[in-house]
């Protein structure tokens, strides 16, 4: 394993990790301030990376199918808080489940209607297709680079609004106490799915960003929710540090696990014992992070803060 090797992954565990915040941030925000367990975050990544490949492949701009990606989305959410998510919010987590589990199969068969059920593959920017050679001896796809700036540059914009705004504040005091913030004037249903919208545009953009270099396919919300969830519970509920720090933590675990444990354990053990246990024990690797963070902080390791 040489020094290239290893940094290539941890620069692939970053991007990961930046990836998952996006959509974890979105998501803690809407089950931490709002307590509403929404399982359709995952179908407006969905949503997001198809508007994008779409977008992207008609029309050759890049840039502009990231922000048509994002606006589409966002108008979905909009739509979707409105027309459901808003009767659910004094409604117990179970019917949140229920409910939210029932769009994600509308939007799969959506998807297999407009789209088809094979996957497609959005195109690279051109200006983004070659190498960047990171410390002068690290090749490093230049795209890749730019999901760990926008991730960055995203995640510190995040930061900002919800603690040093007005609108963070609002949000704060809605969360806090709704019934004291909309007897101080606050209009905390407009707060609410402003928050919401935020949410999926997130979700959106790490949709789009994603759409390049892996294959947009029906279902892939789902299988990224799951890793979501596991950050939320890790970073703890409502917290968007915690969910920044959580991401980073599972997506160089979960990088790491793929990329290093089975060259180790083909080391010690037969090449078919090694390629058997190896794609097993680096599949759960982000569950056993879950277990020993739970074991000493059961709130996750920033509970209850925004």
């Amino acid at each position: 394993m040489d020094a290239t090797f290893f940094l290539e992954q941890v620069f692939n565990g970053l991007g990961y990790g930046f990836m998952l915040f996006l959509l974890a941030a979105g998501l803690t925000l809407v089950f931490g301030i709002m307590d509403t367990l929404n399982l359709a975050h995952g179908s407006l990544f969905m949503a997001g990376g198809y508007v994008s490949a779409t977008v992207h492949a008609q029309s050759g701009s890049f840039v502009g199918a990231v922000l048509i990606a994002v606006a589409a989305t966002f108008v979905l959410a909009i739509v979707l808080e409105a027309c459901l998510v808003r009767r659910l919010y004094q409604r117990d987590h179970l019917s949140q489940v229920l409910a939210t589990f029932g769009v994600v199969l509308i939007a799969d068969d959506v998807v297999k209607f407009l789209w088809g059920p094979s996957p497609i593959m959005a195109p690279t920017p051109a200006a983004l297709s070659g190498p960047v050679n990171l410390l002068g001896f690290v090749p490093y796809p230049s795209y890749r680079l730019l999901i760990l700036g926008a991730g960055l540059l995203i995640a510190a914009g995040l930061y900002w609004l919800v603690n040093h705004t007005r609108l963070g504040m609002l949000v704060r005091a809605g969360a806090s106490n709704r019934a004291m913030a909309e007897f101080m004037g606050v209009q905390v249903s407009k707060i609410f799915t402003l928050v919401f919208g935020l949410g999926a545009a997130l979700a959106a953009i790490a949709g789009a960003l994603m759409a390049p270099i892996s294959a947009v396919a029906v279902g892939m919300g789902e299988a990224i929710l799951i890793p979501a969830l596991v950050v939320i519970v890790i970073g703890g509920i409502g917290s968007v540090r915690g969910a920044f720090v959580a991401s980073m933590l599972v997506g160089m675990v979960d990088t790491a696990g793929r990329a290093f444990l089975p060259p180790l354990l083909r080391e010690t053990l037969s090449p078919t014992l090694a390629a058997d246990i190896g794609p097993a024990v680096s599949s759960i690797a982000m569950y056993m992070l879950m277990a020993g963070v739970l074991v000493f902080k059961p709130s996750g390791l920033f509970p209850a803060r925004v």
